[in-house]
């Protein structure tokens, strides 16, 4: 059984979805979920990406099984390890999916992030942050969508092309398979053609320099987004000899 294991409900600032919707898009589906609710300790836009551990397992914990397992989406920033591991001691959370949504305290979803900066300067910046804080965060389990910044960079090509990033990208791919760490197969831009045409070498080069296992992930804050596009990524998994893993209790647990 297929899990998605980027998933988001209310405990999350961005989200509204109810845990019952998201189960029953699952459940329609044929798969398993991991809630990974954001904990953002640094951003300071309008909405409040920290949430309390002990009322998200209080109210979670009873649902929780063989089809639903309770994670956290941590937004990686330097410095701040310490927090990290303070916050993920207060629940036995199953899976701690790391983030880069910030760079130098720059919001990525906001245009003011780019502004007076060449893509260059931005991208090279972005994959030695997520390099670094791969590194860096031993608490982690799995990276999240390193194609994050091309869903809102405004520049004209925000793709992550392998052709163009070769270098930065293999540094993090390398800095995920020397810590053991798994790759998201994030599935946020798989409607999209050349959005395809450009992850797809980024897995199989990860799979070229020894990677190994991989989870899926949709990253929904809504119903009709839950599960999407999850067969299409475990083929693309399968076609380069990836392992789709999930993980329960801080475990990899073989799903596909």
């Amino acid at each position: 059984m297929l899990f998605d294991s980027h998933v988001h409900t209310e405990f999350s600032a961005d989200s509204e979805m109810k845990a019952r919707d998201a189960l029953a898009a699952a459940e329609a589906l044929g798969i398993g979920l991991v809630f990974t609710e954001h904990i953002d300790f640094s951003y300071q836009g309008k909405l409040n990406f920290v949430f309390s551990p002990e009322a998200y397992w209080k109210a979670y914990e009873p649902l929780r099984g063989d089809r639903l397992f309770l994670g956290v989406e941590l937004g990686m920033v330097p410095g701040e390890l310490d927090m990290a591991k303070a916050f993920l001691a207060r629940a036995p959370f199953d899976e701690v999916v790391g983030s880069i949504h910030l760079i130098d305290g720059g919001d990525i979803y906001e245009p003011s992030t780019y502004e007076g900066k060449t893509q260059e300067e931005v991208y090279l910046r972005y994959f030695a942050l997520m390099r670094d804080m791969v590194r860096q965060n031993p608490y982690i389990d799995t990276l999240a969508h390193i194609d994050y910044i091309a869903r809102y960079a405004p520049y004209e090509r925000p793709g992550i092309s392998c052709e163009v990033w070769h270098d930065a990208i293999d540094e993090v791919l390398r800095a995920v398979i020397e810590t053991d760490t798994a790759l998201e197969i994030n599935t946020r831009r798989f409607g999209d053609r050349l959005a395809m045409k450009e992850l797809a070498p980024i897995y199989r080069r990860y799979a070229e320099l020894g990677g190994r296992d991989v989870t899926l992930g949709s990253d929904a804050h809504r119903k009709a987004a839950v599960g999407a596009h999850l067969d299409l990524a475990a083929q693309m998994a399968g076609a380069y000899g990836l392992e789709v893993v999930a993980f329960r209790g801080r475990k990899r647990v073989k799903v596909a």
